[in-house]
């Protein structure tokens, strides 16, 4: 690995946390700084974790442009607002600002260091209507596809409404690339389908398989929303340790993966349906809980999404390593050694 420091935006959430310890436990010599503004709940339980990995944490907000500041050659980009809900009966200005002008802020620091930049992008650009039109059929736990089974690549049409959280990280792709061409930079954008593991707090939109296995252990209902109500809707779903072993592939050879857009996921080995993960998170906790049936479809919501990663495992030669199984397994682990801590975040 040829960069000396690397800044990753939304580095006290999820996924950024856990790449930036990543990147500081493979090379202690790199300078690897955790850019966050903390406005999600549970972020601030992060911060021991990353001075304990020796990332520098700095308190500050994408949406301000004068507290990205500093030399950095290599910028994770994850800060978001990752809620497909987010203003959907509220104003959309905080998701519009940290999505697409806070994307924004940060390519324009990219510009000035010319550093490289990985993009975060998400499976919900894909519009909805398109994805609910597709053929299925039904079986005892699951909506299985009759068409593209292999699941959604790159080439899937864009026409439609996607959300206004989808629209905005379309948005930010469309500037990156407009960024990477006029001021030569390198740039991938990777699209990822569900991610989980370890240090996710997980809410009913956004993070599920973390909120399946926390209500299971900390003995709290749930409910199956939209289609029918009976849990049947399928994702794929990648523990993040598989992001980070993507990440490496792709900035160990910048030029050869710059100014493309990819899918990643789990693909179809690691989908699941609700009802699915109910019964291994049954397993797994050796608890059972209350699930409630809301058969009403909610605005925006899809019935399947599973990704396709044959141009991604073409080009890097990236596939998942960890199954659903070993996800929830360390999911599980993870949310019992800190059930003190965590008892009031999954609500």
């Amino acid at each position: 690995m040829s960069y000396k420091n690397i800044l990753v935006t939304g580095g006290a959430g999820f996924v950024g946390s856990n790449i930036a310890i990543k990147f500081k436990e493979h090379f202690p010599n790199i300078i690897v700084t955790a850019f966050d503004n903390l406005s999600r709940v549970g972020s601030e339980l992060t911060l021991p974790r990353l001075l304990e990995h020796g990332v520098t944490f700095r308190h500050g907000d994408v949406r301000k442009r004068e507290d990205l500041t500093g030399t950095f050659d290599c910028i994770i980009e994850c800060s978001a607002e990752p809620s497909v809900m987010a203003g959907v009966t509220t104003s959309p200005q905080y998701l519009i600002q940290t999505n697409l002008v806070g994307a924004m802020n940060c390519f324009e620091l990219a510009r000035e260091q010319h550093a490289d930049v990985v993009f975060l992008s998400t499976s919900r650009v894909y519009p909805v209507s398109p994805l609910n039109d597709l053929r299925f059929h039904e079986t005892e736990t699951r909506f299985e596809l009759d068409q593209m089974k292999n699941g959604i690549s790159t080439d899937f049409p864009l026409n439609g409404l996607r959300s206004l959280y989808g629209a905005t990280k379309l948005a930010a792709e469309l500037l990156i690339m407009e960024y990477a061409a006029n001021y030569h930079l390198h740039a991938v954008i990777d699209r990822f389908g569900v991610i989980a593991g370890p240090w996710q707090m997980g809410k009913v939109d956004q993070g599920i398989l973390a909120l399946w296995v926390a209500h299971h252990v900390f003995k709290k209902p749930l409910s199956y929303i939209g289609f029918g109500g009976v849990g049947k809707q399928v994702r794929d779903i990648l523990h993040i340790d598989d992001v980070f072993e993507l990440l490496m592939l792709q900035l160990n050879d910048i030029k050869k993966n710059s100014n493309k857009v990819f899918n990643a996921g789990g693909g179809r080995d690691n989908s699941i349906s609700l009802a699915e993960l109910t019964k291994l998170c049954e397993i797994v906790t050796k608890n059972k809980i209350t699930i409630h049936s809301e058969p009403e479809t909610r605005e925006g919501d899809v019935r399947i999404y599973i990704t396709d990663n044959t141009e991604i495992m073409k080009q890097t030669g990236w596939k998942p390593k960890k199954s659903i199984d070993q996800i929830v397994t360390d999911t599980y682990k993870w949310i019992v050694a800190n059930k003190n801590s965590l008892q009031n975040v999954f609500t």
